[in-house]
């Protein structure tokens, strides 16, 4: 006999998909970001590097937190396949240029998540995704504001030294 309790979900399979996809692309942040932490690390970068771990952490738990909820609604959560992870950075400026674009990207997601709960009237799905969009205005934020510090503290000299000792100061405060 079948599993009652798996056999019906209030998910719609194009939720579903949705939401398995952003998993994928949660994945892939935090393999990324793993990437640009040890090549920080190599490079003599520790608080970039203790970020970006820091980071990688956080999009695994990104991850998680919708593999669980696919599952605890019946759902089917698939666990993605990670590839053709980029390792090589021209520069620290490079690095958090790249993370910036990949937090947009990620926002761009889960912003196409909200548009599909909306048309199929899935409003419980919505509101568990509304922790997410609140976390990538933060996201975006921290990375923009890193960004600015390139130029505001310029990279000549002992400038990337300067950059990567205030990166843990830099935070949302909203």
């Amino acid at each position: 006999m079948k599993d009652l309790v798996r056999m019906r979900t209030s998910l719609s399979e194009e939720v579903q998909n949705i939401l398995n996809e952003q998993i994928r692309i949660e994945a892939v942040a935090s393999a990324k970001y793993l990437a640009m932490a040890s090549w920080c690390d190599e490079r003599g970068y520790e608080n970039s590097a203790n970020f970006f771990y820091h980071q990688s952490d956080e999009e695994r738990k990104h991850m998680l937190k919708i593999f669980h909820y696919v599952a605890d609604m019946g759902g089917k959560a698939a666990s993605p396949e990670v590839a053709g992870i980029n390792h090589e950075f021209a520069s620290l400026r490079e690095v958090f240029e790249t993370a910036l674009e990949q937090e947009i990207g990620v926002t761009h997601a889960i912003n196409r998540i909200v548009d599909t709960c909306r048309k199929v009237k899935d409003f419980g799905t919505e509101q568990f995704i509304d922790w997410f969009v609140e976390e990538q205005r933060e996201e975006e934020f921290v990375a923009r504001r890193i960004i600015e510090l390139f130029d505001v503290i310029g990279e000549e000299g002992q400038g990337l030294y300067f950059i990567d000792k205030e990166i843990p100061n830099v935070k949302y405060d909203a």
